[in-house]
């Protein structure tokens, strides 16, 4: 039944932290250009001229705006606010002058364990399709790898304007619409999921094409830290299915960031090495506007997600069945573009 009490509430805190983010971001966007937090053109980019790229820490004030509203103190929520704090700074320096990837890398690895050993927040078990399993000491490295990985995984799409904003929308939405139905509003990672779905629209305002800011590092790291934060507490025993359902909900980035790697290692090159060949840069190679590769990506997006919300409320076959025939799409661009293997594009540019 439809707790519209309930409903008024999670509507209230989303445009709550939708207006507050998306008004601070005219005042970001001026500071960005004062101390030149500016994202300069290149070969490899889409953009032709220097844009602001502190949109990240406008996500984090919003971030911060809706849990002084409507959160709860706890430690965990205290881990959670130090590692982003983190994870923020880092960004905002790199934004401001980029740091080098060892950096980067220690300070991720540094929120991840205030997570882990101040929040006890852990990647400790794990249920997937029906199969439990508990990782015993392995959670250490396990919690560390799973918390980088999201960090990086939303680092590497932000390729367009607002595709890794709209992605980690639609993420939060996801988590939102399963939460309601199932009645799992009370928990943590869906309280953090409403706020962050408001800051994310709010900064997405100004994000979509075409942008006027840029999330840069600060935005795309702090959004995966809290894609992971929201993962580890939620999708485990205790309120929802399974850890592997987020990660399946943001599909379509886990599937370009491991193209890159294949990419990349076929080449012999460095993992993290830039490029142009991820599957944005593929969509506007085959003749996409790039307002229109955006919106193809989200329908994937979109995809993924029904496909999570059947999996958990519905019927998990027919779930499953979606994710499959999703995968093979994916495959089925990989195999006609150069998203693994260089192929001569028409408008490659």
């Amino acid at each position: 039944m439809l707790d519209l009490t309930q409903l008024k509430n999670i509507v209230i805190v989303v445009l709550t932290c939708f207006a507050f983010t998306a008004i601070i971001m005219f005042g970001i966007r001026k500071i960005a250009y004062n101390i030149g937090a500016l994202d300069i053109p290149n070969k490899r980019k889409v953009h032709t001229h220097p844009m602001p790229r502190l949109g990240g820490l406008g996500i984090f004030f919003g971030f911060l705006f809706g849990y002084m509203l409507f959160g709860v103190q706890s430690v965990q929520m205290n881990s959670i606010l130090i590692g982003s704090f983190i994870i923020i700074i880092l960004g905002v320096i790199d934004d401001i002058k980029p740091l080098d990837a060892t950096t980067k890398l220690i300070g991720q690895i540094i929120a991840a364990l205030v997570l882990m050993f101040y929040g006890n927040i852990w990647l400790d078990k794990v249920t997937l399709f029906g199969y439990y399993i508990n990782f015993g000491f392995l959670k250490y490295p396990l919690t560390i790898f799973f918390v980088v990985a999201c960090i990086n995984i939303i680092n590497l799409i932000d390729g367009l304007d607002g595709l890794s904003a709209g992605t980690c929308a639609i993420f939060y939405l996801t988590i939102g619409i399963i939460a309601f139905i199932k009645s799992y509003l009370g928990a943590l990672n869906v309280s953090l999921a409403f706020i962050m779905l408001g800051a994310t629209l709010g900064f997405l305002l100004h994000n979509f094409y075409p942008a006027k800011i840029f999330a840069g590092d600060s935005g795309s790291m702090f959004q995966g830290f809290m894609i992971a934060t929201i993962s580890l507490l939620g999708f485990k025993a205790a309120t929802m299915i399974s850890l592997v359902v987020p990660i399946l909900i943001l599909g379509i980035p886990t599937l370009d960031t491991l193209f890159a790697i294949i990419r990349r290692l076929i080449k012999h090159q460095p993992i993290f090495l830039p490029d142009k060949l991820h599957l944005h840069h593929q969509l506007l190679a085959m003749g996409l506007s790039h307002r229109n590769t955006v919106l193809a990506i989200y329908a994937m997006d979109l995809l993924f997600a029904t496909a999570s919300i059947i999996y958990i409320l519905q019927n998990r076959t027919l779930g499953k069945w979606i994710y499959i025939a999703i995968f093979l799409l994916i495959v089925w661009i990989a195999c006609k573009t150069s998203i693994i293997k260089d192929k001569k594009l028409k408008n490659q540019k």
